[in-house]
């Protein structure tokens, strides 16, 4: 009987330890695994630096450049903090109402003591201007670097397409995305079918003036349209004389200035100027320096596109 007793003993250690063994595996499954509900929580974001991990649904964002601002707007979150360049009225004229946020200083500068007062939960930074301080804005909060200053529509499409990865509201910018299009494609079909014009934008200074091109990131909203553009070229940006722009001789010209006068003001009394097709047409626009070039975002995008038909159909 003990014999017995001994080897029953010996088979129900072995089995409690199986129990053991399994249910450690389950619970490690769970905890690391595909299926549980960390791994659910958390996602890889592939960005500019190489990849970031961002867990939950982010409350409290800041963002440092125009265009991520579009975008988290656009997927129903307001940042606790802007990079505004101390222009509150720029951002209202962004977001179309006033918002309550912080100033976290400008998109070249950005207070980081400021920013990490706000206790983020994710940082949105450019890619461009904001290298040099990745690091440290990583040790305030997840941080992903994006493509905004100088990116292309289609590289704009990408960081909104990234960000609401980031912010665990993929279906959100799906649906805003396929939205986006439609308005786009519905703007296109108004486009004469006969229209064989060139169009092309330049951005006045006080002493120069500089063309966007076909690869600019309105020279692509000209194109999304049907638009022919009058500059093709590899660079998004060529900066011009009034000679070179008379051998250009654009039909349609939309124009972006900075405040005070400009370069086109001395111009106008040019006789160059007054042989331009696109000034004796009355095919010469304006531009709003902030919708075209600055904000860069899905949104503004579509504002652009509405005020080229405006403007050049009056519709």
């Amino acid at each position: 009987m003990r014999t017995y007793s001994n080897k029953l003993i010996a088979i129900m250690s072995v089995l409690l330890l199986a129990c053991l063994i399994v249910s450690g595996c389950s619970s490690s499954q769970n905890n690391n695994g595909s299926g549980g509900s960390k791994s659910k929580d958390s996602r890889v974001i592939h960005d500019e630096e190489g990849k970031t991990t961002v867990s939950g649904t982010p409350k409290r964002v800041v963002v440092l450049e125009l265009s991520f601002l579009d975008a988290v707007h656009n997927l129903g979150i307001t940042p606790v903090g802007i990079a505004d360049d101390n222009k509150k009225d720029m951002i209202k004229k962004l977001v179309g109402s006033s918002i309550d946020y912080t100033s976290v200083g400008t998109r070249s500068e950005p207070n980081l003591e400021v920013i990490s007062s706000l206790k983020p939960d994710l940082i949105i930074a450019d890619a461009e201007r904001h290298k040099n301080i990745y690091k440290q804005l990583k040790k305030i909060a997840p941080t992903i670097e994006l493509k905004s200053r100088e990116a292309t529509y289609d590289e704009t499409i990408d960081s909104f397409t990234t960000i609401a990865k980031a912010l665990n509201k993929e279906d959100e910018g799906k649906e805003k995305l396929a939205e986006h299009k439609k308005v786009i494609n519905d703007l296109k079909a108004e486009l004469p079918k006969d229209e064989n014009r060139n169009i092309v934008l330049g951005v006045a200074r006080a002493d120069s003036f500089q063309l966007h091109t076909s690869s600019s990131y309105d020279g692509e909203i000209f194109k999304m349209l049907g638009f022919t553009h009058a500059v093709k070229s590899d660079n998004a940006y060529q900066e011009v004389s009034l000679e070179q722009l008379s051998k250009i001789d654009p039909d349609i010209l939309f124009i972006s200035a900075n405040e005070g006068k400009t370069i086109v003001d001395e111009w106008k009394t040019n006789p160059l100027w007054k042989n331009l097709k696109a000034v004796k047409n009355g095919q010469v626009y304006d531009a709003d320096r902030d919708t075209w070039t600055r904000f860069r975002g899905i949104k503004s995008s579509e504002t652009s596109a509405k005020d080229v038909l405006k403007k050049v159909y009056n519709k």
